[in-house]
């Protein structure tokens, strides 16, 4: 039997243990066979020299990431904690600064947080085109609209384009009242979430009325040609064949685009079929395209996405 006590007085010992200790029993679930005891700034543990000195591991990692940054979400705590699967993500101590993508609003950073986050934004610095596939919460569209923010905001482009194609997720929103923006935006409000997180909101109006930032759907880019663009076509698993020809046939010079979707999410006619596994599949070696394609490992939303996830994929598999 080992034991060991931990200081925490470099960091706010709430924001480790969380609130009504929700993190502190995240840790003991992770190390069941462990005693964790918690007194003021200290955490004393008691078990296996094994499993006293992984948890020691992880724990470090977490008062260092805490020292560096200050706060930290219980998903964030749980991925750094890891599952018994191992999970893929960077190492949350030793990030640098200059990892940080954009600066949103308040200070707020916004990185890549996993290892196939991270291959997205090597592909967007060597391809001008990146095919990203991947299941609903990986991270995939709001990483793209990082990559494109921050292209804005260092002059490589001079506007951001943002489309999706307009197919009801299953439900009929039937006649909406009002203009052309006021029917399109339920199809388009992932999007401006993600802007309003690393855009000011009146810089963003600012981008939006002078049209430096474009929402729209898909089918208004036919006959355009989009030149010092960052371009983004999100849902494209709802895209057809032609569709996606006809957007990738729209980039102009200088200009980079990324394409996201998700193959086991498509909301088209059971008569058509989604143009983005041809397209991947057609273009998978062309050189200037990249190809990424995240799975449930690099979920990023509430910790129960990944399980719901696997849950389905267990099931249609059995």
């Amino acid at each position: 039997m080992t034991e060991s006590i931990i200081n925490l007085d470099s960091i706010n010992p709430i924001e480790f243990f969380g609130v009504n200790n929700g993190k502190l029993d995240l840790l003991k679930k992770k190390f069941p066979l462990l005693k964790i005891l918690s007194r003021g700034t200290q955490l004393k543990l008691s078990g296996s020299p094994e499993e006293v000195a992984t948890a020691e591991e992880k724990i470090k990692q977490i008062v260092k990431y805490l020292e560096r940054n200050g706060n930290l979400t219980e998903n964030y705590f749980e991925q750094i904690l890891g599952d018994e699967e191992g999970t893929r993500i960077d190492n949350f101590s030793e990030r640098n600064p200059n990892d940080v993508l954009v600066f949103g609003p308040n200070g707020r950073t916004v990185r890549a947080r996993t290892s196939n986050q991270k291959k997205m934004v090597a592909l967007a610095e060597k391809n001008d085109i990146i095919f990203a596939i991947g299941p609903a919460g990986t991270g995939k569209t709001y990483t793209a609209v990082a990559l494109a923010v921050r292209a804005l905001k260092n002059k490589a482009v001079k506007k951001i384009i943002l489309t999706r194609p307009a197919v009801e997720a299953g439900e009929s929103l039937g006649f909406l009242p009002g203009d052309l923006k006021e029917k399109i935006d339920p199809y388009l409000r992932p999007l401006y979430d993600a802007l309003d997180d690393m855009i000011p909101a009146e810089k963003l109006s600012y981008y939006m009325a002078n049209r430096i930032i474009e929402i729209a759907p898909l089918a208004y880019m036919r006959g355009r040609t989009l030149d010092n663009s960052f371009i983004i076509l999100d849902e494209a698993q709802n895209a057809t064949d032609l569709q996606i020809k006809m957007f990738l046939t729209r980039i102009g010079a200088s200009a980079q685009a990324i394409i996201t979707g998700d193959l086991t999410q498509i909301d088209l006619p059971k008569n058509q079929q989604s143009g983005l596994e041809r397209a991947t599949r057609i273009l998978r070696n062309i050189e200037g395209i990249g190809h990424v394609e995240l799975d449930e490992e690099d979920v990023v939303r509430h910790r129960l996405v990944k399980a719901i996830i696997k849950a389905y994929d267990a099931h249609k598999n059995s």
